[in-house]
């Protein structure tokens, strides 16, 4: 008499796992690639590929940034789209894999960042000091800077207004050379005037001249590094809940545990 044995067939993925994991990845690829194609615009803008000694700051470019980022993101959610569309295992496995890593990643920059602050500090402050020594040299460092000190952190310099004087153009001593910017501050560390519309791009000039009079609400007085600070610590909650949100979207996202046990009979004689 025959027996019938039955195994698990783990070559095919769930339906709606597939279509899941296959709606949240084209989200993803998509988004990579703007991301990519506005770190590619902004080189291009600034003839980078034609000049590659602009590449001496390349950790602290934020064009070079987003084009990392949009990579990763792009790479990631195409390898999850056509894993899922194609119900590939051997793609939907890696897909697997870089969601695990990314994790891994996260927990550990989590675990580091808590044990190691006072470094973390140091880093962000050399990091700070760089944007300050190269502003005028490249303008996404330059925008980056301005948005930090105006819109996000409402600060000026790292500790204060006077380490603008690593600047060669707001440095006291430029004024000698004829810099207009000499014993000034740029633009963006000026607090916004009521009813202004249209911000003075030359507000900042003269204000840490000793004989400049200086309006306590002139300009921002706390240094970018205080402010940082200070903001993690009102949006702790907040940031801790987007970092458990993404990981917990990852997780969800992982189809190596989710395959469809279908099961098929096996005669045996």
């Amino acid at each position: 008499m025959p027996v019938k044995r039955y195994r698990r067939d783990q070559s095919e993925v769930s339906c709606c796992l597939k279509y899941v994991i296959f709606g949240f990845n084209v989200i993803f690829w998509l988004m990579g690639l703007s991301i990519l194609a506005i770190g590619v615009w902004a080189w291009t803008e600034k003839d980078t590929f034609n000049n590659l000694s602009r590449l001496t700051n390349i950790a602290l470019d934020p064009a070079f940034v987003l084009i990392v980022t949009g990579l990763i993101t792009f790479t990631i959610g195409f390898t999850g789209c056509v894993g899922a569309l194609r119900e590939n295992t051997c793609l939907l496995a890696c897909y697997a894999i870089f969601l695990a890593i990314l994790l891994l990643l996260e927990m550990t920059a989590g675990i580091l960042g808590f044990i190691f602050k006072d470094w973390i500090k140091s880093q962000a402050t050399n990091g700070f000091q760089a944007f300050i020594v190269h502003y005028r040299d490249d303008p996404d460092q330059q925008n980056l800077i301005d948005w930090i000190q105006e819109k996000w952190l409402e600060c000026c310099g790292i500790e204060g207004p006077k380490d603008w004087d690593r600047n060669v153009y707001f440095n006291c001593s430029s004024e000698a050379v004829g810099s207009r910017e000499a014993c000034g501050v740029p633009f963006s560390c000026c607090k916004q005037k009521a009813n202004e519309i249209i911000k003075n791009k030359q507000c900042g000039y003269d204000v840490r001249k000793q004989d400049y009079r200086l309006d306590a609400s002139h300009i921002y007085e706390k240094g970018c590094l205080q402010a940082g600070e200070e903001w993690l610590e009102r949006n702790l909650l907040f940031v801790a809940g987007v970092a458990v949100g993404v990981a917990f979207l990852q997780v969800s996202q992982r189809p190596d545990a989710n395959f469809d046990n279908q099961k098929m009979p096996l005669r045996v004689s």
